[in-house]
C-alpha cells in the first residue's frame, strides 16, 4: 500500500508539471506565431491534447511497471497483458469514462482513484486555459476587425478585455486603489448596472 501510495504522490506531480510545461510554453510562444487566430486556437487545443497524452501514457507505465514488472496490484475482468492493455486502461481511467472491461483491484485502485481525479483536475486546467485564449482571440475573427484596426492604423494587440477592470495586474501599485475607488463610486451613487 505504501508503493502504491508513493506512486500516486510522484504520478501527480509528474503529470501536473508535464501539463503545466506543455501549456506555459504554448502561452509564451502562442503570440510569436505567424498564423490566423483560428490556427492559434486550433495550436492551443493540439498542445492540450498533448500534454494530456503525455499524462496518460505517463500511468499507464506506472500500471505496467507496477503491475505486470513488479507485481504490485492486479487488474480483474478481461486480462491486461501488455502495455497496451496499461494504456487503454489509463485512458479509460483519466477520461473517467469507466468502461468497466479491465477494472482494478488490490493496491491499484488507490492509483486508478487518484489517476480520475487528476485527469479531472487536469482536463478542467486546461479547459480554462483554452477559454483564455480563445477570449484573446476570438475577437480577431473575420474582415470587420481587420478592415476596422488597418483603416485605425492598429497593428498592435487589442485592447485590454473588460475583466481586466475586475481582476486589475497586481504588479501595478495603484492599481487596487484604482479599482476600489471605481467600486465605491459606482456603489456610492447607488448604481445597481454593470457597464
Amino acid at each position: 500500500m505504501l508503493l502504491a501510495m508513493t506512486a500516486s504522490v510522484i504520478l501527480v506531480i509528474g503529470t501536473i508539471l508535464v501539463l503545466y510545461e506543455v501549456l506555459r510554453l504554448t502561452s509564451e510562444h502562442l503570440s510569436e506565431l505567424p498564423i490566423p487566430p483560428r490556427a492559434r486556437i486550433l495550436v492551443v487545443v493540439l498542445a492540450a491534447f498533448v500534454g494530456h497524452t503525455a499524462a496518460v501514457w505517463i500511468y499507464a507505465g506506472a500500471y505496467w511497471l507496477l503491475v505486470l514488472q513488479l507485481g504490485n496490484g492486479a487488474f480483474a475482468g478481461v486480462p491486461v497483458t501488455t502495455f497496451e492493455d496499461c494504456l487503454y486502461f489509463s485512458v479509460v481511467t483519466y477520461t473517467s469514462l469507466g468502461f468497466g472491461d479491465h477494472f482494478p483491484t488490490s493496491h491499484t485502485r488507490l492509483i486508478a482513484g487518484v489517476e480520475a481525479l487528476n485527469g479531472l483536475l487536469l482536463i478542467g486546467w486546461s479547459a480554462s486555459f483554452t477559454y483564455l485564449a480563445m477570449e484573446r482571440y476570438w475577437p480577431l475573427h473575420g474582415k470587420g476587425h481587420a478592415h476596422r484596426a488597418a483603416s485605425a492604423g492598429l497593428d498592435e494587440a487589442p485592447r485590454e478585455p473588460k475583466r481586466a477592470r475586475f481582476f486589475p495586474p497586481a504588479s501595478l501599485p495603484h492599481a487596487h486603489s484604482e479599482f476600489a475607488a471605481d467600486q465605491g463610486g459606482r456603489t456610492g451613487a447607488g448604481s445597481t448596472s454593470l457597464p
